[in-house]
């Protein structure tokens, strides 16, 4: 028994020894950073430009971080990608990116203005520019639309004058057919009562014999001339020669004399046709 108990002592001696190397080896251990995780998440976020998804997890972290040195420098390192990215949206032109981008920023580092001032002028520049731009191509859109309105009046105006002159031009040329066309001739009176020439009323009797001369030259009519003397006949004779030869210098006339003394003194027409 004795012997047994020799043999074992120094199986269990090796045995505490190993226990209390364990034991101190735990008391001696580092606490783990439950934050190096987030951050080196953090680094790999900026790193790819995931910026959105980087801020959301400053975010999370700033209840549990609050105070922490290495939070405030990943503010800062996010502000500035953010910055960046501004810049480069604003040198593309994109002003709508670029002032989101600088939203950003500010959140980030509300308590430090001065790292947005430059971008934000830029910004401010930038959108005058454009609005002075998007005004200069208004108002150039303005003119060019009255210009082009000021056009088609005009070419309405020379379209109503063309058809206006067209217009007069037609009449005028159906007024020159209507006056040019022959003219029917007037319908004839064959009996024609001078009773002005037993008056001695020479200037009807000539107006009455204008409207008898018409008619021999237009019908072509022989006249018969009764009076109540004969010499009344050549008279009236020479009367309606003179006007026949007015209307046509070539027209022949062919008279023949009746004295009728108790008739009132009358002109028969025959046309010889």
């Amino acid at each position: 028994m004795k012997l047994f108990a020799t043999r074992c002592l120094p199986v269990v001696a090796f045995s505490l020894l190993l226990a209390a190397c364990q034991t101190a080896q735990h008391a001696t251990e580092v606490p783990t950073d439950e934050l190096v995780s987030s951050f080196r998440q953090l680094d790999l976020e900026l790193a790819d430009g995931k910026l959105a998804e980087a801020e959301s997890r400053i975010k999370a972290l700033e209840p549990s971080a609050t105070g922490d040195t290495r939070l405030e420098q990943y503010q800062r390192q996010l502000a500035d990608a953010w910055m960046q990215r501004g810049q480069a949206a604003l040198e593309q032109g994109d002003l709508d990116s670029a002032t989101k981008a600088l939203s950003h920023a500010r959140s980030l580092m509300p308590q430090a203005p001065a790292l947005s001032a430059g971008l934000d002028g830029a910004i401010d520049k930038a959108r005058e520019a454009a609005e002075a731009r998007a005004e200069a191509s208004r108002r150039a859109a303005e003119a060019a639309a009255a210009a082009a309105k000021q056009n088609a009046q005009q070419l309405e105006q020379a379209r109503q004058l063309r058809e206006a002159a067209a217009r007069q031009a037609s009449a005028a040329q159906a007024q020159a057919q209507v006056a040019h066309a022959p003219k029917p001739p007037r319908a004839l009176t064959p009996l024609v009562e001078m009773p002005m020439l037993d008056r001695d009323d020479n200037e009807n009797l000539r107006r009455l014999l204008d409207g008898v001369a018409a008619d021999m030259v237009a019908h072509d009519c022989a006249v018969q001339i009764q009076v109540r003397e004969a010499k009344d006949y050549p008279w009236v004779a020479a009367l309606l020669s003179a006007r026949a030869k007015k209307l046509d210098p070539g027209f022949k006339t062919h008279y023949s004399q009746a004295l009728k003394p108790d008739e009132v003194p009358r002109l028969v027409l025959s046309p010889r046709r």
